[in-house]
Parts: C-alpha cells; sequence; structure tokens
C-alpha cells in the first residue's frame, strides 16, 4: 500500500491542485452571478418603493409610509425597508429590523451628495445582508429623501458552502478510485507476481526444491523470472556436485582439516546449512570513543575461537545476540551480513536485545546464576524471578529467530553454552524434525550442586529436547548423566550415555574442543619486528618471560597466581630481575558487581606485590587490562618462556592449547591447572593445583629449570595432540554423530 501511495501521491497532488483551481474559478463565478441577480432585484423593488414613497415624503405621511415598510415584514429574502426624510432621519422602518439597524449616515450622505443609487455588502449584528439605497425626487428633481432596501444573503453563503460541498466529494471520491484502480492494477501487474516470486525463492531456501513447478510470467517480469529460475537450477545442480564430489574426497584425506571438514559438511547435510546459536557474535562493530570511526573486532571469547574456524569451513548462518554499539548499521532487512569482513564465509544474523533483556538474562540469570552454579569456585549464585523471566522471554527470542532460517528438511541446529538450555525444546515444539544439538562448554557440576537452582527441572527439560548434549570431558557427561537421573522422571543408559524422557532420547557425549591452526598458517601473522618491540616496551632483554591470557574472570585463577609468583620470588631470590610475568586480562562483564569487585582486587593485588619486589629497573608484573588482536597475543605467546593457564575450574581452556599451537613444538613450557579440560589432552604440561600456593611456586621453578631437551620433547608431544585433535576433528565428531541418527554415519578417522 505505501508504494502504491508513493507512485499514485504526485498524480494526486496534480489532481487535487487542477480541482482546487476550477472550484475557486467555479464559486468565484457562481458569486458574481448570484450578485448580479441580486442587485437586478434590489435596483427594481427600490424603484419601485421610491415611486411610492415620493408622495408619502411630499406630504410627510407617517402613517402611510408606516403602511408601506410593513408591507416587507412577510417577504422571504428581503429583511425589510426604511424610509428617510431629506436629513436622513428615519421617517419610518420594517419592524424586524427595527432593533439592529444602525443608520450609516456617512453612507447616506455619499447617496445624497451624489443623487445616484448604490448598493453594498455588510455585516448587521449576526446578519450579512445587502443594501441598496434609492434617492427620491419631486417633480422638479428636488430630494426628499431615501429609501433602502435591506436582503438577507445567507442563501447566496448557503449557494457556495453547497457548491464547495460537492467539489470536496468529487474530489475525495476521484482520489479514492485513483487510490483503489491504482492498488488493483499494481497488485494484478506487481504485487502478486513478486509474491509468488518471494515465495517460489523462501522454498528454494529451504530445500523445496522437488516441489517447485515452474514460475510462469510474461513480458520483461517474465524475462526476470526465468534468468533466476536459471540461476536456482544451476544452484540445485552444483550443490549436488559438491556433495558426490566431497563424499569422494572424504575416503582419500587422513588429516582433519578445514577442507576435509567443508567435504563432510557437504556429503553429510548436503543442500541444508547449518544454524549455529551462540550468545556472543564472532564479530562485532564498535565505534572507536578516541577516533570515532567504526571498528570491526573479534571478541574475547573461546567458544567465537572454536566455532569461527567451523563456520568458515562450512558455511551456514550463525544467529547471535548483536551487542556491537554500531552492529544496526551494517546488517541488511533481515538482520544479516556476510562474515568475516571482506571475505564473505558464512551468514551473520543478529538478534537485537532491550537493556532490560540483556541485563535479566545475560547479566543476571546467565552469569551471575548459572556460571557460579557450575564452577565450583566458591562464588555464591544469585537466582532472581525476573532474571528467569527475561530469561525465557530471551530463548523465545532466539527460537523464533531461528526458526525463521531452518530449511524445509531435516535442519540441524547447533546450539552453545548455557544460556539457551531452554531453546532446545521451544524449537522441538515448532519443528520436531530438526536435529537440536547443544554443547556445554563449562563443567556440569555434581547433582547436589546443581539441584541449588530454583529452575531445576525447567532448565533439564529443555535441555531434554536436544538429539544430543555434549561435553569437554567425559567427567561433565557423568555428572549430567546423574543429574538427570536424581532430579527429574527419566531413564538413564549409562552403556549407551543417554537419556529417555517422554520417549525421546538425548545422546550424551564427551567432544574435548580444540582450536584450529588459529596460530598456525593461516593465522594473520605478528608485525615485522613485533616481539622485539614488546621485549624493548617492556624491557625484557635477558629477562624469563611468563604470560597468562585471560578474561578477568574469578573462575581464572588470577589472585592465585599472583600469590604464586610472589611466593615464588620470596622462596627463589635468585630469580628477581631475571624473572617477568605479563598478564594480557581482557574486561569482561563489568557491569556485574562481584566481576567489577574481582578486577579492582586484582589491580589491588598487583600493585602491592610490584611495591613489594620491583625497584628501578625491573618490576615482576606487567598487567595489560585490555583486549587485544589475535595477531598481537600470538606475539606474546611466542615470546613466553613459560604459559600459566590456572584457571580454578574450567570447561576447556583453549589458552592452553592456543600457547602449544603458537610455539609448534619449540622451547616453551605450559603451567596448567589440573581443574581444566585440557589437562586431560595436555599430560605433558607441568601439572598443578592452583590452590596449593607452594606447589604452584615450585612448578614455577620446575618448568624454568627443566632441561631444554625434556622441554621440546614434552611441546612436541603436546603440539601433536593438538593438530590430530583439533577443531575441525571435533566437529567432523559432532556432525558425524548427528547425522548418525537418521542414516549411517561416516568413519571418523
Amino acid at each position: 500500500m505505501k508504494r502504491v501511495l508513493l507512485f499514485v501521491l504526485p498524480i494526486l497532488v496534480i489532481i487535487a491542485a487542477g480541482l482546487a483551481v476550477l472550484g475557486i474559478v467555479q464559486v468565484r463565478s457562481v458569486r458574481e452571478r448570484l450578485l448580479d441577480d441580486l442587485r437586478r432585484k434590489a435596483r427594481t423593488v427600490a424603484e419601485s418603493t421610491a415611486f411610492s414613497a415620493r408622495d408619502i415624503l411630499k406630504n410627510n405621511n407617517v402613517e402611510e409610509a408606516k403602511r408601506l415598510v410593513d408591507g416587507f415584514q412577510l417577504r422571504e429574502r428581503i429583511q425589510g425597508c426604511i424610509i428617510y426624510d431629506r436629513e436622513i432621519n428615519v421617517v419610518a422602518v420594517t419592524e424586524r429590523i427595527a432593533d439592529w439597524k444602525e443608520p450609516n449616515s456617512t453612507y447616506l450622505k455619499l447617496v445624497v451628495e451624489t443623487r445616484t443609487a448604490r448598493g453594498d455588502l455588510e455585516r448587521f449584528g449576526e446578519y450579512r445582508v445587502y443594501r441598496y439605497v434609492q434617492p427620491v425626487f419631486d417633480e422638479n428633481d428636488d430630494p426628499l429623501g431615501l429609501v433602502e432596501i435591506v436582503y438577507d444573503t445567507s442563501y447566496l453563503h448557503s449557494t457556495l458552502a453547497e457548491l464547495w460541498r460537492w467539489i470536496s466529494f468529487t474530489l475525495i471520491g476521484l482520489v479514492c478510485l485513483i487510490v483503489l484502480v491504482s492498488f488493483i492494477v499494481e497488485r494484478q501487474t506487481y504485487i502478486l507476481p513478486i509474491r509468488r516470486l518471494t515465495s517460489w525463492f523462501s522454498r528454494f531456501q529451504r530445500g523445496e526444491a522437488d516441489k517447485l513447478s515452474p514460475f510462469r510470467a510474461k513480458g520483461e517480469f517474465g524475462k526476470l523470472v526465468s534468468e533466476v529460475e536459471q540461476v536456482a537450477l544451476s544452484l540445485r545442480v552444483a550443490r549436488r556436485v559438491v556433495s558426490d564430489e566431497a563424499h569422494s574426497r572424504l575416503q582419500q584425506e587422513d588429516s582433519w582439516t578445514e577442507a576435509k571438514l567443508r567435504d563432510l559438511v557437504n556429503a553429510k547435510l548436503r543442500e541444508n546449512p547449518l544454524v549455529v546459536v551462540s550468545n556472543r557474535e564472532p564479530y562485532m562493530h564498535v565505534i572507536d570513543e578516541a577516533s570515532g570511526e567504526v571498528k570491526c573486532v573479534r571478541p574475547a571469547s573461546g567458544v567465537v575461537t572454536a566455532i569461527d574456524p567451523i563456520m568458515r569451513a562450512c558455511g551456514g548462518t550463525w544467529v547471535s545476540h548483536g551487542s556491537g554499539n554500531a552492529d544496526r548499521r551494517f546488517v541488511n532487512s533481515k538482520n544479516k551480513l556476510g562474515v568475516p569482513p571482506g571475505d564473505d564465509r558464512y551468514i551473520l544474523k543478529r538478534v537485537w536485545l532491550t537493556k532490560d533483556e540483556e541485563d535479566g538474562y545475560y547479566y543476571g540469570f546467565s552469569n551471575e546464576g548459572l556460571w557460579p552454579l557450575c564452577h565450583i569456585t566458591h562464588t555464591r549464585p544469585i537466582f532472581r524471578e525476573n532474571d528467569w523471566r527475561m530469561y525465557e522471554k530471551v530463548n523465545r527470542i532466539f527460537a523464533e529467530s531461528i526458526l525463521e532460517e531452518l530449511p524445509a528438511r531435516n535442519p540441524l541446529v547447533f546450539i552453545q553454552d548455557y544460556h539457551f538450555t531452554l531453546l532446545p525444546r521451544m524449537i522441538k515444539e515448532k519443528r520436531p524434525d530438526a536435529t537440536v544439538a547443544l554443547f556445554w562448554h563449562i563443567p556440569w557440576p555434581n547433582p547436589e550442586s546443581f539441584a541449588i537452582c530454583p529452575y531445576q527441572h525447567e532448565i533439564l527439560e529443555g535441555m531434554l529436547g536436544c538429539d544430543l548434549i555434549g561435553f569437554h570431558v567425559q567427567f561433565h557427561c557423568n555428572n549430567f548423566l546423574e543429574t538427570a537421573n536424581r532430579l527429574m522422571e527419566s531413564r538413564v543408559d549409562m552403556e549407551k550415555f543417554s537419556i529417555v524422557r517422554d520417549e525421546k532420547e538425548t545422546l550424551i557425549r564427551a567432544f574435548p574442543i580444540s582450536i584450529d591452526g588459529y596460530f598456525g598458517d593461516k593465522t594473520p601473522a605478528p608485525e615485522a619486528g613485533q616481539a622485539e618491540r614488546i621485549r624493548a616496551e617492556h624491557r625484557l632483554e635477558g629477562k624469563i618471560v611468563a604470560i597468562g591470557v585471560d578474561r578477568v574472570d574469578y573462575t581464572k585463577g588470577i589472585i592465585e597466581r599472583i600469590l604464586a609468583i610472589d611466593r615464588f620470588l620470596d622462596k627463589y631470590p635468585e630469580y628477581r630481575k631475571r624473572f617477568v610475568f605479563i598478564q594480557i586480562g581482557a574486561p569482561s562483564r563489568t557491569h556485574i558487581k562481584r566481576y567489577h569487585d574481582f578486577a579492582a582486587e586484582v589491580d589491588d593485588l598487583i600493585q602491592k606485590k610490584n611495591e613489594k619486589h620491583s625497584d628501578e629497573t625491573w618490576q615482576p608484573i606487567i598487567y595489560l587490562h585490555r583486549n587485544l588482536p589475535p595477531e598481537e597475543v600470538r606475539a606474546y605467546y611466542e615470546i613466553g618462556d613459560i604459559c600459566i593457564v590456572g584457571s580454578l575450574h574450567d570447561g576447556m581452556n583453549l589458552v592452553a592449547k592456543e600457547y602449544v599451537a603458537a610455539k609448534r613444538g619449540a622451547d616453551g613450557m605450559l603451567i596448567l591447572s589440573r581443574f581444566t579440560g585440557a589437562s586431560r589432552e595436555l599430560a605433558d604440561a607441568v601439572l598443578i593445583n592452583p590452590y596449593s600456593i607452594e606447589e604452584f611456586a615450585d612448578a614455577i621453578k620446575f618448568a624454568i629449570e627443566m632441561p631444554a631437551a625434556e622441554k621440546q620433547r614434552r611441546m612436541e608431544n603436546m603440539h601433536k595432540i593438538i593438530v590430530e585433535n583439533n577443531v575441525f576433528r571435533w566437529a567432523a565428531k559432532i556432525v558425524t554423530e548427528l547425522t548418525a541418527m537418521k542414516k549411517d554415519a561416516i568413519t571418523i578417522k
């Protein structure tokens, strides 16, 4: 309708302007005609009355004068008559105008002086009238007095108003007719064909190509449709060819690479794109406060680090919260854009949330409730009813956004993390044919701990809408199985590692997540000389450099790390002025009081320990409290003789793997907490209990003094594990597990 109005509006304006001009001309013409007619009538009546009034004025017969003017009392349009003597005194006046008639002596004197009759429109009180004054002369042409006839002109204005009303109704009717005809014409020639083409495309996008009938259209539009059909046919053929070629290539490649994962997805999913869901978006657009320019940045997130290379390889759609302050500028009409910027490999769909929704769902329930509940770090979880309501609402918003993207047949939805525990069931309610997987990137607590949550039943019910739930390690799988067994009515199969509820089975599997070559050949290398500039900036020449890379989060063991370094320097003073620890701390969830207080605690502790140990030329701890781009982080990894990962509780921790990958088997050593998922795979690291400060301090000394050959052996072993069990193999196992539910799986080598 809006398009019709935009098309018709100029025409309507022109027609309306033309009718308005014609209306004004016509009204003026009618008005002049009516006035001329009124003047003629008034002159005739006045002349006739003047003839009768001549004898009356000559004989000064007042009684006769009254009878004469009273004769006008019953006239329909003549309000009355007034007779004046030669001194312009009223001799007689019609009764109905006697009260409101005020003689205009100036006007009457002008008639006397000019000896000429005059008529004009005037307003007397509430009346609009036409007055006509006729002088009266005797036989010698001497003035005897005046006769004034007063006409009611209300009929004239009624006539003109009726004319305007008719013109207005005609204009409105014409406008409505033009709009109606234009809408019918546009609907038949534009809207209906476009709607049919849109529906055709939508079905093609959802994978219903086999059900599509040929699209018939004539004219120029028909030519466009014909070309579109040819493109669609080419795409269908190309997809099928790619799928067949992918099957053959899968049997030839041994190691899991981006290309092999792409082949697996093409072979298994065919025309159906993968839909990934996460709270954190892989690329966000933010306005730089210093320069005012918009920058596209990658958030500090293990989920982003792991999933982005998979999406680059597989394509598909990633649905996430658009949290950047400039995100809305770069999306299309359906809130989508191609990413990575300048190298469109997959689609990012941004979901918009209000501040209240984000505060309740993300900062509130997810990160003040579920996060501390699942991480055994002795921080009390906080559960608020309003936060839970917002959590439910946002899960519903994401469900609606995802359902819009699902193909017609066998869609695959891969949900990330604890922000969307209700989402699987919401999707299954609308699309029971969808295959839904959830990967839980953080630990799963024991049943006693999880029972603290007042919404435990709703969360488990939502998660068991999945076909597959993945965790980093088997221990977390066991915790989840035991939780479901204790807290809800279900049947747990410990042989198949599955849970059956309401006749629906959910598989529970361990998939240790990893990284790609993110710090390998395809990673943007540090700028030439960047490592040397870092060494010079922080005066690191000749120093033993330890590195820590974390979000500023109480689960990462940053406080314990600083205390261990303090104890290390106290216990082994020979390393004073020889050892430097660089902590890169990305700001995280600063809106939450616990995180705000923790960041201040870290700042204060580092300051105190530096004051204790440093001198004019050396300080033991360098704290970089900011987000750094991946290539700069890689430069810090390369100069780090030791990397310290001291998480108090962590699902996996990809920093440990990033450091090993960046070193590529060269000298270096990883100090790794036993309470991370990574410690299950990277057994050659120096494993520690971060709560034991004494053990932690000794581990730092042990890592420094380890013989070079031993370091290299351990680093090579860990690097080999990461290369073999990379993120592409991780994704391949999940895709294979999902597709095996409906058809034979491709064996993962």
